[in-house]
């Protein structure tokens, strides 16, 4: 299962990458997490940003209905923000959207 944990998270870099190859190095993205599969999530990914707007963490999560659920934590891991229903072409604007851009 851990392999496929990295091969979502992975992915859903690649998405983001294949969408806006600088997006990632705009937002300060590091300390790159996959997780694990839950009752709701098949896998996903967490990162550290430090944005024009928002500093703190990005968590994407692709549900089993094949869609996103991205949240935006606080330094101190408070629900900033969360948007669910998301698709991969749209990944990189609502990202862009909570950073103000």
């Amino acid at each position: 299962m851990e392999t496929q944990s990295i091969a979502i998270a992975s992915e859903i870099l690649n998405q983001i990458k294949c969408t806006d190859r600088w997006a990632l190095a705009a937002y300060g993205a590091k300390n790159f997490l996959a997780l694990p599969e839950s009752k709701e999530f098949q896998g996903g990914v967490r990162f550290n940003v430090n944005g024009l707007t928002h500093k703190g963490l990005v968590v994407v999560e692709l549900r089993w209905v094949d869609d996103y659920t991205v949240s935006f934590l606080s330094k101190k891991g408070e629900l900033v923000h969360k948007v669910e229903g998301v698709y991969c072409d749209i990944l990189v604007d609502i990202i862009d959207w909570v950073e103000g851009k």
